[in-house]
């Protein structure tokens, strides 16, 4: 109980708050070593995940397992996911923390202040002082805070109250098909439904926002073929671009209208369906086109099953091949859905009162339009969480993260690892 409660009060202050050069020397490597997928340009995350592995086996975490997807197009052929395990009082529920190891490019070199790949410390202003660097925020401060939250239990022999496993994926940026996906389809025995997943890879200034819940997501493409005409002579033809034009309000209004739901965890609080991408048909004015290609982005609540609404898509589209005598076709260009992460989920109540403990504001859950790692979790009955407090300058220009929100996060991972019940004892 001593043991504990020191550490609760003196050794989370004290080992955390202290932990600013580690900090910068992990954000410093980690940066100068660039895992930009190959999708991207790059050779994908070895190099970063070979020094990360060396480094925690140098400072007592040396329960480490590598987990490689082959990829030809990287460096050595792989693209490398990284476990590091310490050992809980109990296995039966475990914690896992999840950040990822790739980062996008840097992009103009123009905005930059300074060297993307070299990290600088930064103390003016009223930010306070911060790391400049590419990937600094994204997804560093997640992976260099939960680094530094185990090694306070390690360091000090604490034992967490669930076994922690710290998994540090590749290839988030570009879709996770090297990443979580192939560890899931792959090493899918790694999981279990018992499991509570962090994920520090989005949040708000404030640290507010503990994001639960995904809308479902539907990109389509859609291809309509009609009869090429003379622009003289429509009654010869079959206009596949005013059938299509026609489809793309009959799928916004008749979707509209048939999923209206709101659910304020979202903002928009509605499913959206809209046209956006348009191909090219006719070089001319004067042909009636015979083929007209666009796209639809649609962000759906997770109330709604995707083949639900594709069953509304085929009804919608009978009826405007009918009207126009044309063919309409789709395809599939993107597919996601998700439950949410039960708001009263004991996982997140234990990160909303250790966010609570650290940052002394009060939590909210959202949801989002976008997609994370956490929806294929979540489609496992996995309780995952997106969680961090940051300034959300991801893929910017001088991209930074703040000293101050690195050994907070820090402090509210550590939290849960103990576990709140514990909390519970040294306070009473």
């Amino acid at each position: 109980m001593d043991t504990i409660a020191t550490f609760i009060h003196d050794t989370t202050a004290g080992c955390i708050d202290t932990s600013v050069p580690l900090a910068r020397e992990l954000e410093t490597e980690l940066t100068k070593r660039p895992a930009i997928a190959p999708d991207s340009g790059g050779e994908g995350e070895i190099d970063k995940c070979e020094f990360l592995e060396s480094w925690l086996m140098a400072h007592g975490i040396t329960r480490l397992e590598r987990f490689d997807a082959p990829d030809e197009r990287a460096k050595k052929g792989i693209r490398p996911n990284l476990v590091a395990t310490i050992p809980g009082q109990q296995d039966t529920q475990r914690l896992w923390i999840m950040s990822h190891l790739d980062v996008v490019p840097p992009g103009e070199l123009k905005l930059w202040q300074s060297d993307p790949w070299t990290v600088i410390l930064k103390e003016d202003g009223t930010l306070g002082p911060r790391f400049v660097g590419r990937g600094v925020e994204d997804n560093q401060q997640g992976l260099v805070s939960s680094v530094i939250a185990a090694l306070a239990l390690v360091k000090n022999n604490i034992t967490p109250a669930y076994t922690v496993k710290l998994l540090f994926a590749a290839d988030e940026e570009v879709g996770s098909a090297y990443g979580i996906h192939w560890l899931l389809k792959n090493k899918g025995y790694l999981f279990r439904k018992d499991d509570m997943v962090l994920i520090p890879d989005g949040g708000d200034p404030n640290g507010e926002s503990i994001e639960i819940a995904e809308k479902n997501l539907l990109w389509l493409k859609l291809t309509t073929k009609g009869l090429q005409t003379h622009g003289s002579r429509p009654d010869q033809g079959n206009n596949a671009h005013l059938a299509g034009a026609y489809l793309a309000v009959a799928l916004y209004e008749g979707l509209s209208c048939a999923f209206s739901a709101h659910n304020p965890l979202f903002e928009p609080d509605y499913s959206t369906f809209q046209p956006t991408k348009k191909e090219a048909n006719v070089p001319n004015v004067n042909t009636i086109p015979g083929e007209d290609v666009f796209c639809m982005d649609m962000r759906i609540l997770p109330q709604y099953p995707l083949e639900d609404v594709l069953t509304e898509i085929g009804i919608i589209k009978s009826g405007i091949e009918k009207r126009f005598g044309v063919t309409i076709t789709w395809e599939i260009l993107q597919r996601s859905e998700s439950p949410a992460t039960p708001e009263d989920s004991v996982f997140v109540k234990k990160l909303s009162k250790a966010i609570e403990d650290v940052y002394h504001v009060e939590t909210r859950c959202i949801g989002i339009g976008g997609g994370t790692v956490a929806a294929p979790l979540r489609s496992m009955g996995i309780d995952a969480a997106v969680w961090s407090r940051i300034d959300g300058v991801a893929h910017q220009p001088n991209e930074y993260a703040l000293i101050k929100n690195i050994l907070g996060d820090a402090k509210v991972m550590a939290l849960l690892m103990i576990g709140n019940e514990r909390q519970q004892e040294t306070r009473s």
